[in-house]
């Protein structure tokens, strides 16, 4: 009994020889607390039989790995022959200097990498080649991309109505998203908002917590983090940390975590089990975090005393600076020639032979397949969740459309008393086209003020989509339903401020159309801004471009130059008909003309020249139908632009891998030229796609 009480066995000890023991046999693991120094530590007795759950999670496995990105100057090699291990109830930190490969490396094991690159070696799960599925695993970013307007319970509950199946009840659901957030800490910041740079909230280390509790509410078996400390300080690092590395005494799950991290804290480093480091794409250690400092002592490159482990590695192999400091007294040397002894050794050393030593032992256990995919809410519940979710955000952030309500409502004041009571005179009819003009083309065009907000969306939707929280149809119809109601406020009410004023026709029927044109010119400019953002993610670039496309329309509108006198090419065919300004004009033209009179000319006269003739003449509004079909085309538009908004997301999601599957030639080529000979050789001297 005495020979299984070892510190950290599951380290040490090959993965079949778990299984040869008895399943009555225990195996404490003493985990020393870092707050408390040498003084003792926390003593976790498990039964060795526990070790048979393994079999219920992830090992994930990666052999001479290599990453290629294609830009203007030609490939880049990013990973070189990389080669590690992952383990149920184990975590992994991936370790290097800036532009070492870390985030890299976190991505490909992910299946994230860009259209631009190309990816060889060999990637198993649990054995097999199979790709992730949504609730297997979860990607927690390195930028917490929240919805800063709800609390903190309201941003992990909507995730849970999201993500967990409608086989659970709501109060099955929102005990899981308490229950999560209880997990990681939160219990006392439940109400607070999560808050942005227009609101205080919560913390930076609490914004991560949030951004985790969302990943981890479907219990995934394989966890990925992309720079978890990230902007903070060592205390809230450390808490972070902490409370990964301690999810499964909370959920029971031998969960798998891969983390990469820049420069951890002495106490955050003694939290890891294993440690993968990376200089320029190769592996300068990969093994147990607790002999890290070992191997970097044995190949003349010792930890000084009371020094942070990591911050030592990070100094000896970041070839930015010339020298290693640690060398010792005889000046240093180059830290190229110090990187490339410490990869030398690592290649000639035991820790290096173990390493694929597990690898091989992995891959021929019988592990079974992982899951390919967890069911979660159907589309309606994510519709309604999403539209739920989305007016909340909208009713509380002001700049998303109250600060714009605010700006219509001065424009329309600004109309109401430019074009106070036009009267029937001849020169009314040049005042009522503009005044129609203006509201249908410039008033419609302030809609662009909400573009950085549909930014904001758009990443968070990316993120939530990328890890397979909903469909892209049931954002496009959350986003649309949600702001309806927003926007026929906007239309009614600076609507009515700038249309009775004036002196327009007066009856309930002309306001109600006015106003109707209104709302969908505003949503045709949303969904046109909506389609911008998903393509263009800069709010400068973007507002360009949208107002740039809008310019173009209002030109060929009709009203700057008459229909008949716009020059054929481009704009009378195709401008002229696919500018929505065209159908907005002449709607509204024919709504309050229709049945007026007016006189002949300036001076007065006869009231003989009827509404009908002006908008032939004129205006030259083509009058053939009526203008109930102008307003059915308007909203059409609106349908289509969605359509089209829709359309973008998924080609943008369905091109990429396809661009990836046109690279392989080039690729290998690349590959072949790059390879240094002095490393070890692939394996049976092919490469495998992943």
């Amino acid at each position: 009994m005495a020979s299984l009480l070892q510190p950290n066995a599951r380290n040490l000890e090959p993965i079949q020889n778990s299984k040869t023991l008895s399943s009555t046999a225990l195996e404490v693991e003493i985990i020393n607390n870092p707050m408390q120094g040498n003084r003792g530590g926390n003593v976790v007795v498990r039964s060795m039989g526990d070790e048979d759950e393994d079999e219920d999670g992830v090992f994930l496995t990666w052999e001479d790995l290599w990453v290629t990105v294609n830009g203007k100057k030609g490939s880049k090699s990013i990973l070189e022959g990389v080669t590690g291990y992952a383990r149920p109830g184990e975590l992994l930190a991936i370790m290097g200097p800036s532009g070492c490969g870390k985030s890299t490396l976190l991505d490909g094991l992910a299946g994230r990498l860009g259209s631009n690159t190309r990816q060889l070696g060999e990637i198993l799960i649990n054995g097999h080649k199979q790709k992730l599925a949504f609730g297997t695993s979860a990607y927690v970013t390195q930028d917490d991309t929240l919805m800063t307007t709800l609390t903190v319970r309201e941003a992990v509950y909507y995730s849970a109505q999201l993500q967990l199946p409608d086989s659970m009840s709501m109060s099955e659901k929102k005990e899981r998203a308490e229950m999560t957030i209880k997990e990681m800490g939160l219990q006392d910041s439940m109400n607070t908002r999560i808050g942005g740079w227009g609101a205080k909230g919560i913390s930076g280390g609490q914004k991560r917590r949030v951004s985790i509790c969302i990943e981890i509410l479907t219990r995934p078996k394989l966890l990925f983090l992309d720079e978890p400390t990230s902007g903070l300080d060592s205390a809230a690092s450390y808490y972070v940390m902490s409370r990964i590395a301690k999810l499964d005494q909370w959920d029971g799950i031998r969960r798998t975590v891969v983390a990469s991290i820049h420069q951890p804290s002495s106490e955050v480093f003694q939290l890891f089990h294993n440690l993968c480091l990376l200089s320029s794409g190769r592996i300068v250690y990969f093994g147990p975090a607790s002999e890290a400092a070992e191997f970097f002592a044995s190949n003349g490159f010792p930890c000084p005393t009371l020094q942070n482990p990591s911050d030592h590695f990070l100094k000896t192999i970041n070839k930015d600076f010339e020298k290693d400091l640690e060398k010792g007294s005889d000046g240093g040397i180059p830290t190229e020639k110090a990187i490339e002894s410490l990869k030398k050794s690592y290649k000639s050393s035991e820790t290096y032979r173990q390493v694929q030593r597990q690898v091989a032992e992995i891959c021929k256990q019988d592990c079974g397949t992982l899951e390919m995919k967890r069911s979660h809410a159907c589309l309606v519940t994510q519709c309604l969740v999403l539209t739920e979710r989305s007016f909340v955000n909208m009713f509380r952030d002001l700049g998303y459309y109250w600060l714009r309500l605010a700006i219509y409502v001065a424009l329309a004041i600004g109309l109401a008393t430019v074009f106070y009571d036009v009267g029937y005179s001849y020169g009314s009819i040049q005042a009522r086209g503009s005044l129609i003009m203006f509201v249908s083309s410039f008033l419609t065009f302030m809609a662009i003020g909400g573009f950085p907000s549909f930014v904001e969306d758009m990443k968070i939707f990316e993120r939530e989509r990328l890890n397979g929280h909903y469909g892209t149809g049931a954002f496009v119809m959350g986003n649309t339903f949600s702001s309806l109601p927003f926007l026929i406020v906007i239309s009614l009410i600076p609507g009515a401020i700038a249309y009775y004023p004036p002196g327009l026709q007066r009856d309930a029927e002309h306001f109600l159309y006015f106003a109707a044109v209104l709302f969908a010119c505003m949503m045709l400019v949303e969904s046109l801004m909506m389609a911008v953002a998903s393509m263009v993610p800069n709010f400068l670039m973007g507002i360009i471009t949208g107002a740039g496309i809008q310019g173009l329309m209002v030109l060929g509108g009709g009203f700057f130059r008459y229909p008949n006198d716009l020059p054929k090419p481009f704009w009378r065919y195709p401008m002229y008909y696919i500018a929505f300004h065209k159908y907005a004009y002449q709607g509204l033209f024919k709504n309050e003309f229709e049945g007026l009179t007016f006189p002949r000319d300036n001076a007065g006269g006869p009231i003989n020249l009827r509404g009908e003739e002006i908008l032939r003449d004129t205006w030259q509004v083509e009058m053939s139908y009526s203008k109930w079909v102008d307003l059915a085309i308007l909203l059409g538009m609106v349908a289509l632009y969605r359509i089209l908004f829709l359309v973008i997301i998924k080609t943008i999601e369905n091109v990429k891998p396809v661009v990836a599957s046109f690279m392989p030639a080039r690729s290998k080529q690349t590959v072949e030229v790059i390879v240094n000979p002095s490393t070890t050789p692939m394996h049976g001297g092919t490469i495998q796609q992943s």
